[in-house]
């Protein structure tokens, strides 16, 4: 949805992304944008120009009000980085001061500000904390916030624990901010991420090392929907070309290499931390195949030339951000869709209630239930 985010006299119009959503009635800003910038504002945090580090800013609320000054901009999705630049150019806004960074990416010294929008994931949180207090001091102003109703008195404690003395506001339009002084330690903290554990692999009764960073789906234990999925993966010749769509940590892929050792197999997701652990996760447990993988950073199938594969493996998300939304999924079936030769299929899963099978039949004309349980339906569609 394209609307005004008008912030002290600034008249922004900001699309969520990908700016061509079926559900095009999600805002994309909250009001805990709303709320960072009007207390430096009001502050008077920003009236010479400083270097601001700016954390998980979704599609660029924060970002759009502040390219006066020096940016630094981190974030784990590849989404909300090509969102913040879209708007940024929608609005005519310089960006020669602005530097992405991935969340995997060293954290730039000489900071300011630092305006932390806090992540739906306390792993996430963690990490970055400890991140932040590794690199910074309290000469550096630090202001988090999130919808009043997501910051409890235990995410409190963390930021306590990981930076220092913290304090709350008072909730405005059901937003509230977290102020810390950031109180470095004289050794580094150490991050718990990524966590490691195995997986037995039934196929070849062998022992996979897994390896998830802070922002991966399930990171301490294979979760029960890709086990499923697992159990239900098709047998495939040797060369067949395979996306493992929104790959997470992998694990399908790998699992399709023990199937069949001479797949050639491309993983794709838009976080940086999932591609960076479904990589790790093939050098530590296949090595040998790594001429046989490729790892693309990427919007679903984005620029993947049409009718180039011939099995793409997909558990589609349901959520962006906080809200929950359909049009990831359909964007992932279009693309397979238009990526798959003819004849080639598409396999997924989903929780039985979101009914993917409707979805397949108005794209692909057909659909096929392979396998279902109490919770999990597992759907195949074959392009004609």
């Amino acid at each position: 949805m394209i609307s005004p985010f008008i912030q002290n006299d600034k008249n922004l119009f900001l699309n969520r992304y990908p700016i061509g959503q079926v559900n095009r009635n999600l805002q994309a800003w909250d009001a805990a944008d709303e709320y960072i910038i009007n207390h430096i504002t009001d502050n008077n945090l920003t009236t010479s120009k400083k270097n601001i580090l700016i954390f998980n800013d979704a599609f660029g609320a924060l970002t759009t009000n502040l390219t006066e000054h020096k940016l630094f901009c981190v974030n784990d999705s590849f989404i909300s980085q090509q969102g913040i630049k879209h708007n940024i150019e929608q609005n005519n806004l310089p960006n020669e001061n602005i530097a992405f960074l991935s969340s995997i990416d060293k954290l730039p010294q000489n900071i300011d500000i630092i305006l932390y929008k806090i992540p739906k994931s306390n792993a996430l949180l963690i990490d970055q904390l400890i991140q932040i207090n590794n690199a910074y001091n309290n000469e550096t102003v630090f202001i988090a916030g999130d919808r009043a109703k997501e910051i409890h008195s235990s995410t409190l404690k963390l930021f306590s624990k990981y930076l220092g003395e913290t304090k709350t506001s008072l909730a405005v339009k059901k937003a509230r901010l977290v102020f810390t002084d950031i109180q470095s330690n004289a050794n580094h903290l150490t991050s718990p991420y990524p966590t490691v554990w195995n997986i037995e692999s039934s196929k070849n009764n062998t022992t996979h090392t897994i390896s998830n960073l802070s922002n991966v789906y399930a990171r301490e234990k294979l979760d029960i929907g890709a086990r499923y999925f697992i159990e239900n993966l098709p047998n495939i010749e040797a060369g067949t070309s395979v996306i493992d769509l929104g790959c997470g940590n992998g694990v399908i892929g790998l699992s399709l290499l023990d199937i069949q050792p001479q797949a050639n197999i491309m993983f794709v997701d838009e976080s940086h931390m999932a591609l960076a652990s479904a990589k790790l996760n093939i050098e530590t447990n296949h090595s040998e195949k790594m001429p046989q993988c490729e790892f693309l950073l990427n919007d679903c199938l984005s620029g993947v030339d049409g009718g180039s594969v011939d099995l793409i493996l997909c558990n589609p998300p349901f959520h962006q951000q906080t809200a929950t939304t359909d049009h990831i999924a359909w964007q992932m079936f279009k693309d397979s869709h238009r990526v798959l030769k003819k004849g080639g299929e598409l396999r997924i899963i989903g929780n039985r209630q979101l009914a993917y099978h409707i979805k397949l039949q108005r794209i692909f004309g057909n659909e096929k239930l392979i396998a279902s349980n109490d919770k999990f339906v597992t759907t195949s569609a074959i392009k004609r």
